[in-house]
């Protein structure tokens, strides 16, 4: 049995095939990981929505596209320029698949692979016992059948940083915005959601999110996707999987179940122009 972590897919059917032929997936052994954002901006969000649902041993972290699908199909979030879900929202089946992945975590923790899968980050405040409990959270919210009135507070960039005394639904946004948008914080950990760049180039006063000194979750193996232009690295127990499919780049895999972290990618046509051209929520 392997298990492999993939990275964003967003709506790219054909690449994921190929990954997956790329790998010799058997899904009658394997296990799949998925980082999260299966949907939008590529041309087969429907087919790879069915596609990953209908696997076994499959687990998927939600993304920001992916709630930004369920907020436009609850009628509380208009739809943007770049989306490409209506296929999927005129379905016979777009019911059970909103279903399904309304169900899905934030958060994955595998303790006998001793890995941890989320879309975006953890704040670093957060060990990783509290991101479990923080994520439940949200979650909770997400899944439960008045779900639509989540969708009215979702948005939005404040909160900026972590408070345990915060409640409300200023709680369950500053979890969501953490778990499925992050990217930069400040060293005292509040978050910058706006720049998509790659280190090096962002405002001086910000740091990756696993770079800040004193993270809480340091030490533990972390894998997320979402940050398209930090692309494919594998350091100090994290591991980035975003490597640009929709952008011309590349869909990635990690196997897991190895010794050291190995590496599998493909090629893949060009959707969009590059994220830091794009709207600042969407990335």
């Amino acid at each position: 049995m392997a298990v492999y972590a993939i990275g964003d897919v967003q709506g790219c059917l054909d690449p994921l095939r190929a990954l997956l032929e790329q790998i010799n997936y058997d899904p009658a052994r394997d296990r799949l990981w998925f980082a999260g954002d299966l949907v939008n901006r590529g041309p087969q969000s429907l087919e790879v929505l069915r596609f990953v649902k209908g696997l076994p041993n499959v687990v998927t972290v939600l993304g920001n596209h992916d709630l930004h699908l369920l907020a436009v199909a609850s009628g509380q979030a208009p739809a943007k320029k770049l989306d490409t879900f209506d296929s999927l929202l005129a379905a016979p089946d777009r019911d059970e698949l909103l279903g399904w992945l309304r169900r899905q975590p934030l958060l994955h923790h595998d303790p006998q692979l001793g890995y941890t899968l989320v879309h975006a980050g953890l704040l670093p405040q957060w060990d990783l016992a509290a991101a479990r409990d923080l994520a439940a959270e949200a979650e909770h919210f997400i899944a439960r059948s008045d779900h639509n009135e989540l969708f009215v507070h979702m948005y939005g960039d404040t909160p900026d940083h972590w408070d345990p005394g915060l409640g409300g639904w200023a709680r369950v946004r500053v979890i969501i915005n953490a778990c499925t948008r992050l990217r930069y914080c400040d060293a005292e950990g509040r978050m910058d959601l706006r720049p998509k760049m790659a280190p090096g180039r962002q405002a001086a006063h910000l740091l990756p999110w696993f770079e800040v000194p004193g993270r809480r979750s340091s030490g533990e193996r972390i894998v997320f996707g979402h940050w398209s232009t930090l692309g494919v690295q594998a350091r100090d127990g994290v591991i980035a999987l975003d490597s640009g499919c929709l952008w011309g780049g590349e869909l990635t895999a990690v196997r897991l179940d190895s010794p050291q972290p190995a590496f599998t990618s493909v090629g893949c046509s060009r959707q969009l122009a590059p994220p830091e051209k794009a709207h600042p929520r969407d990335g």
